[in-house]
């Protein structure tokens, strides 16, 4: 393809065009992934997520700064909610970064709705990041939608995971331990100039006392006011330290995320040929009136369905 071929030249109308046909069109993301793949690998990926309002979009403004001023490279997915009329990004992240417009050649932005799908990221978002990468961006930074303790498929994506809270928002920090609190590596208590950051900054130190953490990194605690630029580039040090943490330890498992993404792409595949294959909707159906007469059981219908497919053995 033309637009894959002219990716390398850091063109960000090529990548805007190739990232719009990623999101709408899943057939063509794949001869693109294709086209660009063996030019991938070698950006550090760098995941923001917490709740609505804590300044994460500011916060990631903030960052591309510090980054900028070392002169690496950076690409941000911002991901938002969907509108229910267009199905596009409703909150339009690139109007809060406005200010890096002016500077194309090091920072590109891209707003991505997530489009129902599930996890704080949208169904294109990894195939955007192969994108920037083969740009040769330096950095990714993945802004998730921001919809709480629900949003875990970050961590399958960015080397870095940060988690971002605010002081008297509602954040509810017990409440998270189950989820997000387990995947965070640097927690950014934002706002830090309101009342009760420190209780905040207390209370996450007590929830990751009380945690069950599988790894040898102890995650880092900062406070900042992104509005004022305030602790911004004592966090990012902590991100270079995490980073540092997982090259000198062999921690960056590039099997593992292509594992995930394997895995991602085999049963989206298979939800096609299943879901969207006439024949396959025929014997759905015939199973579906068969469970709800009780004919037959779910778990049985399930393994029958499969077996009609040939996607088990039938013995």
């Amino acid at each position: 393809m033309e637009l894959s071929k002219n990716i390398k030249n850091n063109d960000i109308a090529t990548a805007a065009k190739l990232i719009t046909i990623i999101e709408n069109n899943r057939n063509k993301a794949a001869g693109i992934i294709k086209d660009i793949f063996l030019h991938t690998g070698n950006a550090y990926i760098i995941g923001v997520t917490g709740s609505p309002g804590v300044g994460k979009s500011t916060l990631v403004g903030e960052m591309i700064n510090i980054f900028r001023k070392k002169n690496l490279s950076v690409g941000v997915i911002a991901v938002d909610s969907s509108s229910p009329f267009s199905g596009g990004a409703i909150l339009g992240d690139r109007i809060r970064m406005q200010k890096h417009e002016s500077d194309s050649k090091g920072v590109f932005v891209r707003s991505m709705a997530t489009r129902g799908n599930l996890g704080g990221l949208a169904k294109a978002t990894r195939d955007a990041t192969y994108i920037m990468d083969a740009m040769g961006r330096d950095i990714i930074i993945i802004e998730t939608v921001g919809v709480g303790q629900v949003e875990l498929d970050i961590v399958k994506l960015a080397y870095t995971s940060v988690v971002v809270l605010a002081p008297g928002m509602g954040d509810d920090i017990q409440a998270m331990t189950a989820g997000i609190m387990e995947i965070g590596d640097i927690f950014v208590v934002n706002k830090a100039d309101h009342p009760g950051a420190d209780d905040a900054e207390r209370e996450i130190k007590y929830m990751l006392h009380i945690g069950m953490r599988k790894s040898d990194w102890e995650p880092e605690i900062i406070k900042t006011v992104a509005a004022k630029g305030s602790g911004i580039k004592e966090f990012v040090e902590k991100i270079n330290k995490h980073k540092k943490y997982l090259e000198d330890n062999n921690l960056i498992d590039k099997k593992k995320y292509s594992q995930d993404q394997l895995i991602k792409l085999i049963k989206e595949k298979l939800e096609l040929r299943i879901i969207k294959n006439e024949n396959s909707q025929n014997i759905i159906n015939d199973f579906v009136e068969k469970i709800a007469k009780r004919e037959i059981d779910p778990y049985s219908a399930a393994e029958n369905i499969l077996k009609k497919l040939g996607l088990v053995n039938r013995s």
